[in-house]
């Protein structure tokens, strides 16, 4: 048995796939698995991945038609045989250590997850930016989301994490398989956090995660309702296993609600109405089963809420005053920006970053 199975879902990444797959091969840890699941690729990568396999005999490549990221991952995971998984993205690179690091975590802390920090990075200027959301403070030491619900809004990095393979089987937990790429790593993150009690953090950040592949899911703007699959899943699975609803599903709702809000501001005006129609009757239904408490309130304003219930034109103000305030802060960022938490300082002037700490 491999100690590390690495999965790399593949879909028309040619410019970057051979920087990812050399980050995987020359890893300090010897003993793993690749798993590469090629989603139907129309440009050269089928013929990297023959030329990468032909070299190097723990690479298996599996390929299909095109179905979706949540397909592939499912995929990936039903062939894996490593005593832990771990996925990189095919667009990003890791550092060569990352897997043994996160293996002997794992293994001295008998953990079901360990999961790291990582930086941002810029393929333009080569430049790179550690994400900070793992403090020094929180890390080597078992934990949970039950100790600290905290942990459920780190953001769905999940590729910055190994999890144990017979804790992802036992639990069932799984991808949804909704079309395209989008968002589908929130219903399988927020399923893992709150299934486990073992979860080791780090704050060394191991994968360079690529921000300007304008091909990346990420900058997808037509597909508003992937994140309501995502959480309708993740509400199924919370229903499937009761003994996380009373632990965790206000806490849910609370991050659905922002999640929603900040779909809004992400996506093409021509979707706003009937995204908005679908956050509306949501929270109205929870509204109305007295699902909301003190909780989501001390989080969230109970009159936007209202208004969003009750007077949806009313509540396009409230999206288009945040919005505003996001254009501004983004604006302000561009010309001078500190940015400062446990694990990181960093100081931008005109763009330029001049101070950089950590």
């Amino acid at each position: 048995m491999p100690k590390v199975s690495i999965l790399v879902p593949i879909y028309n990444v040619e410019k970057y796939l051979r920087e990812c797959l050399d980050s995987i091969v020359n890893q300090t840890l010897k003993d793993i698995e690749i798993i590469c699941v090629n989603d139907g690729s129309t440009d050269s990568c089928p013929q990297i991945l023959e030329e990468y396999a032909s070299r190097d005999s723990r690479i298996k490549v599996i390929n299909k038609a095109n179905s979706g990221y949540g397909a592939s991952m499912n995929m990936g995971f039903a062939a894996a045989t490593g005593e832990y998984i771990g996925i990189v993205e095919s667009d990003d690179f890791v550092k060569t250590n990352m897997y043994e690091d996160l293996y002997n975590l794992a293994k001295t802390n008998n953990a079901d997850v360990v999961k790291s920090d990582w930086f941002y990075y810029w393929t333009k200027n080569n430049e790179s930016r550690k994400s900070g959301k793992i403090s020094k403070w929180k890390s080597n030491k078992i934990t949970s989301a039950y100790k600290d619900k905290s942990l459920l809004k780190i953001v769905p990095s999940i590729w910055s994490a190994i999890y144990k393979r017979e804790f992802i089987s036992d639990k069932g937990i799984n991808f949804l398989e909704t079309p395209g790429a989008s968002y589908q790593d929130t219903s399988f993150h927020l399923k893992v956090l709150m299934s486990t009690k073992k979860i080791v953090l780090t704050s060394n950040a191991y994968v360079y995660y690529r921000q300007d592949n304008i091909n990346s899911s990420c900058n997808s703007k037509d597909k508003a309702f992937a994140i309501c699959d995502e959480f309708d899943e993740i509400e199924r699975f919370i229903k499937a296993n009761p003994e996380l609803a009373e632990e965790f599903a206000e806490y849910i709702y609370t991050l659905q609600y922002r999640s929603y809000f900040m779909t809004m501001v992400r996506i093409e005006d021509k979707f706003i109405d009937d995204f908005l129609d679908r956050f509306s009757e949501k929270f109205k239904d929870l509204y109305e089963r007295k699902q909301l408490g003190k909780l989501f309130y001390s989080r969230n304003s109970k009159r936007d809420l209202l208004t969003l219930i009750t007077d949806k034109e009313k509540f396009k103000k409230v999206y288009q005053r945040e919005l505003r305030k996001i254009n501004r802060a983004e604006r302000r960022r561009k010309l001078i920006s500190i940015r400062c938490n446990p694990s990181r300082l960093s100081i931008v002037i005109f763009g330029k970053q001049i101070v950089r700490i950590g």
